[in-house]
């Protein structure tokens, strides 16, 4: 297989990503939002982290195969912190913290 399909393919993406952005930040830019909207828009980080971590705690086959519980303690330690400091840098923290520490003890 030659490379002009697949830098064909690429350059078709990169098109199709930029206008998916450009409908919201180019035709809407310079109008503000509904209310509604940004209400659901504050809970984006607290949802896409969770959404990062869940394939490697949930399905390990799709990550390494095996199933580590350091990752298992990392993250309880995560969503306890979070839950009680109700701060996300806190609950990072001591996930990578009981993380590391799991790791080093070799759990």
């Amino acid at each position: 297989m030659s490379g002009y399909p697949v830098w064909l393919i690429i350059a078709a993406l990169a098109v199709g990503t930029f206008l998916i952005r450009f409908s919201f930040i180019g035709l809407t830019g310079n109008r503000p939002l509904p209310p509604a909207l940004l209400r659901y828009l504050r809970y984006t980080p607290f949802a896409v982290l969770p959404a990062l971590v869940a394939p490697m705690l949930a399905w390990p086959a799709a990550t390494d195969g095996t199933a580590d519980p350091a990752r298992l303690l990392a993250a309880l330690a995560t969503v306890l912190v979070g839950w009680r400091s109700k701060s996300l840098l806190f609950a990072i923290l001591a996930g990578l913290v009981v993380f590391y520490g799991a790791a080093a003890l070799g759990l």
